[in-house]
């Protein structure tokens, strides 16, 4: 696994192939639903993923300073890797940090994106033609840091509302972030995701744990008071709710075989009281997303969270029209888990073959429809 770490920009995806039961054929045909999009795009989805995340703190490595022939070959090279460990779906990060790794009317450029070509152009084509399926990763209420606001274009969308203080973009620390109770927030979003399926045949889009920054009852409270509701985390729940609806029904707006995932979180009771995730919902009914992949970045002995608990009550949870894929820490492999308690503390270090048994209980699920490593 040496060559697919090094691709993961810094995370660490140490399974051993010698040890895996020889995987099944390379994106067999009788998975790929040949449904049409409105302009007539087949989408390339699979019914058992295995993904990876490409994020974007990696493309400096590939994407800073290069001109299009390079990242172009440094992007085959990272598919090449891929494909040889059965990889069969990206989730690549194309809208970070309230910016776009993509030709955008809506926001400006991503931060390693210096040169004047398209990168997602490029990946997609590239991931195609090696019958890859690409989902569009998402963040859609972390925006820029302090600095980079009074750096952009007077005319973006979020820096009017950030100088106007209106409330929809609020200063936390020294980043901003979107508030999902306006919305007009909503409408920016649900333009995002129109945007990117217009012009670029991806395959899906993908959100993941980025929904409220803080707990702190301050951020919000105007709002809050304003809404005459009386539950707070209930009310903010409702505002990830309605958020993720827009974004699954534009999604489906643009062709039925397009998918819509979200990743959350895996520890359940932090994803209601610090995020307002509503993830029983979510993954419990029709209308939100069509796949769940839980961060399940745990060891078999972490003390709050040990996998396979947390493995079943996911799996406990989901209906049958959401696919539950599992998120895998890949990164954590030879690290110590600071976050898993003493007993935790040195598993990925003292176990080598930790993910390699994760990624085999998942595989070995009825209920499971892939993984995805970060």
């Amino acid at each position: 696994m040496k060559l697919l770490s090094a691709l993961l920009c810094g995370a660490i995806f140490l399974c051993s192939c010698s040890s895996r039961p020889a995987p099944e054929p390379f994106f067999p045909e009788s998975v790929r639903p040949q449904v049409s999009t409105e302009e007539g795009y087949s989408p390339v989805n699979f019914e058992h993923q295995r993904a990876v995340w490409l994020p974007y703190m990696g493309f400096a490595d590939y994407m800073q300073g290069r001109s299009e022939e390079e990242f172009r070959r440094l992007f085959r090279q990272k598919l090449d890797g891929f494909s040889e460990e059965s990889v069969n779906t990206l989730y690549i990060h194309i809208h970070p940090c309230g910016d776009a790794y993509y030709r955008s009317d809506i926001f400006p450029k991503g931060t390693y994106l210096d040169g004047d070509y398209d990168p997602l152009s490029i990946m997609l084509e590239e991931a195609h033609s090696r019958g890859f399926s690409v989902h569009g990763w998402l963040n859609p209420l972390r925006c820029q840091t302090a600095e980079q606001m009074k750096a952009l274009p007077p005319d973006f969308r979020i820096r009017q509302w950030a100088e106007a203080g209106t409330g929809q973009a609020k200063l936390l620390g020294d980043r901003w972030y979107l508030d999902p109770s306006y919305p007009e927030v909503t409408e920016l979003i649900a333009d995002c995701a129109d945007e990117l399926l217009d012009r670029y045949e991806l395959d899906g889009l993908h959100i993941d744990d980025y929904f409220y920054p803080t707990a702190d009852v301050g951020f919000d409270r105007e709002e809050f008071t304003k809404s005459g509701a009386e539950d707070l985390a209930l009310w903010r729940q409702e505002n990830c709710t309605r958020l993720v609806k827009v974004l699954y029904g534009t999604v489906k707006s643009h062709g039925e075989g397009l998918k819509f995932g979200i990743s959350p979180q895996g520890n359940i009771s932090a994803d209601y009281s610090s995020q307002f995730a509503d993830v029983r919902l979510w993954a419990g009914q029709p209308g939100c997303c069509d796949y769940i992949v839980p961060q399940l970045y745990f060891g078999f002995l972490n003390e709050t969270c040990p996998f396979e608990e947390t493995l079943r009550q996911w799996e406990a949870m989901v209906c049958p029209e959401v696919d539950l894929v599992i998120g895998l820490a890949g990164y954590k492999q030879g690290a110590e888990d600071r976050w898993a308690g003493e007993a935790g503390l040195r598993e990925w270090i003292d176990d080598p073959e930790l993910l390699q048994k994760q990624i085999r209980i998942v595989e070995s699920s009825k209920v499971c429809s892939g993984y995805a490593v970060y």
